[in-house]
C-alpha cells in the first residue's frame, strides 16, 4: 500500500500499511498491568521487588523499566526490527555505538553531518584513540574506497543536515560489507522517521534517532533511540546502555509514547506543509537557491523517490545576500520562531554558520556550502497561507 498522495509524487517505496496500528498497539496491551490500563502508566521506580534473589522481570532502572521497555518495542516494530533501545538523547546513542569500537579503530562517516555528530567525532573520540575520516558520499565507490583495514563503523546521514543531500544508502551498504562484512553500517534516520525511510531494510546494521525531533514531534523530550536486527549487536549495545547509563527518564519515554501514536498523521502533514514552503521559496525573487529533495531541481531528486515514501519538512535555502540581512529576516519573523532543533509542532527558523554548526571548522564549512547566507526551516503544522505569509514579510523586511 503506498499513500495516495506519495503515490502521485512518484515515490517507490510503499509506506508501511499497519504502520499506524503499530504505533498504537505494539508494547501497549493494557495486561501486562496491575490495573489493566489502556494507556500504558509511567513507571517512575528505580528499584523494583524480587521473588528471590536475583528473580525479578526488573531489577534497577538503569537495566529496565516497563516505561521505557513498551517505547523500545514499538519503536522496533516501526523499523520491521527485532531491537529497540533508547538512550538520553541522540547524542547518548551515538556514544553507545562509538564505545562498541577500541582503540586504533577507524570511522568513515559522511562529510555534511549534524553539528553535534561532527563534533563528537572530531573532538571526543580522538581522545579514546579513535580516527575519523570525512567524505562526501556523491559516488559510493569512491566513498568506500577510502575504507581502511581497521574500518569498524560507517556512519551515514541521508538526507544531510543542513544542506538535505542524499546518499544511495542501498548501494554504499552493498560496497562496504563486500570489503568487510564485519563494518556496522549506522544511518541517522531523525530527518525521514521509520515512516518515510526503512534504513534496515537499505542495507545499515543500525536505524539512529534523535527521537527529540519528528519522533517525539513537541519540543518537550530529549533523547535518542537505535533499532536493529543482528541478536550479537543488541546485546553489545543493550550492556552498553546499562554500563554508561545513558537512559531515559519514564517520563520521557511515556512523552514519546504517546507522541508516535500520531507519527504518521504528522509527518503526512510536515510533508505538505515543507513542499509547500519550498516551491514557494523557489519562485521568489530573493532566493538564490532552494533545498530539498523533493524539488526537481535537487541534484538528488530521483534517488530520494527510489529510496523513500515521503518527505520531511526541512527547508534549506540561500538568499542572495549577507550576513546582516540573514539576521534582518530572522529577526523578523512571526510564526517562525528563531531556535535550534527541528521537528516538532512549530516552524523553527536558523542560521547554520552562527548556531548548529558553529563547531564545524570554517574551512569545512565553506566546502559544504554552510554560508552566510544558508536559512535552515523546519516547517511546523501550522496552515500553509500563514506560514507562506510570515516568510514572505521577512523577506521583504530583511531588505529594508
Amino acid at each position: 500500500m503506498t499513500h495516495p498522495e506519495n503515490r502521485a509524487l512518484g515515490f517507490q517505496k510503499k509506506i508501511d500499511p499497519n504502520f499506524g496500528t503499530k504505533t498504537c498497539t505494539v508494547g501497549q496491551a493494557a495486561e501486562q498491568w496491575g490495573y489493566m490500563d489502556a494507556v500504558p502508566p509511567i513507571c517512575v521506580s528505580s528499584t523494583f521487588k524480587q521473588i528471590e534473589p536475583n528473580v525479578t522481570k526488573f531489577m534497577y532502572g538503569r537495566e529496565g523499566n516497563p516505561s521505557r521497555n513498551l517505547l523500545e518495542q514499538c519503536l522496533a516494530s516501526l523499523d520491521n526490527a527485532k531491537y529497540g533501545i533508547c538512550f538520553a538523547s541522540g547524542l547518548g546513542a551515538l556514544t553507545s555505538v562509538v564505545t562498541l569500537l577500541k582503540t586504533g579503530d577507524h570511522i568513515l562517516a559522511v562529510d555534511d553531518l549534524y553539528g553535534g555528530t561532527n563534533r563528537f567525532f572530531r573532538n571526543i573520540a580522538p581522545r579514546y584513540g579513535l580516527e575519523s575520516t570525512f567524505l562526501n558520499a556523491e559516488d559510493p565507490e569512491k566513498f568506500v574506497s577510502a575504507m581502511k583495514p581497521n574500518t569498524k563503523l560507517i556512519w551515514l546521514e541521508s538526507p544531510t543536515n543542513p544542506t538535505l543531500r542524499v546518499w544511495d544508502v542501498e548501494m554504499i551498504s552493498k560496497l562496504s560489507k563486500k570489503k568487510q562484512k564485519d563494518v556496522i553500517i549506522v544511518l541517522d534516520n531523525t530527518f525521514l522517521t521509520s515512516y518515510f525511510q526503512r534504513p534496515l531494510e537499505l542495507g545499515a546494521d543500525i536505524a539512529m534517532y534523535s527521537a527529540t525531533k519528528y519522533l517525539n514531534g513537541h519540543a518537550d523530550v530529549i533523547m535518542g533511540a537505535l533499532t536493529l536486527n543482528d541478536d550479537e549487536l543488541f546485546n553489545r549495545l543493550k550492556y552498553n546502555q546499562n554500563s554508561t547509563g545513558i537512559i531515559p527518564s519514564p517520563i520521557d519515554c511515556f512523552l514519546v509514547n504517546r507522541s508516535i501514536k500520531t507519527l504518521h498523521l504528522r509527518m503526512d502533514e510536515h510533508m505538505r506543509n515543507g513542499l509547500a514552503v519550498a516551491k514557494y521559496l523557489e519562485a521568489h525573487q530573493d532566493i538564490e537557491k532552494v533545498l530539498h529533495p523533493g524539488l526537481p531541481s535537487h541534484p538528488h531528486h530521483k534517488l530520494a523517490l527510489r529510496q523513500w515514501s515521503g518527505y520531511s519538512s526541512m527547508v534549506s535555502f540561500y538568499h542572495k545576500y549577507g550576513l546582516n540581512e540573514s539576521k534582518k529576516f530572522l529577526q523578523s519573523l512571526n510564526i517562525f520562531s528563531l531556535a535550534e532543533s527541528l521537528g516538532c509542532h512549530k516552524s523553527l527558523a536558523e542560521i547554520p554558520i552562527l548556531m548548529t554548526h558553529a563547531s564545524v571548522p570554517a574551512n569545512e564549512r565553506s566546502e559544504l556550502g554552510i554560508m552566510e547566507n544558508l536559512i535552515r526551516l523546519s516547517v511546523g503544522l501550522e496552515s500553509i497561507p500563514d506560514l507562506l505569509e510570515d516568510l514572505g514579510q521577512a523577506l521583504k523586511a530583511m531588505k529594508i
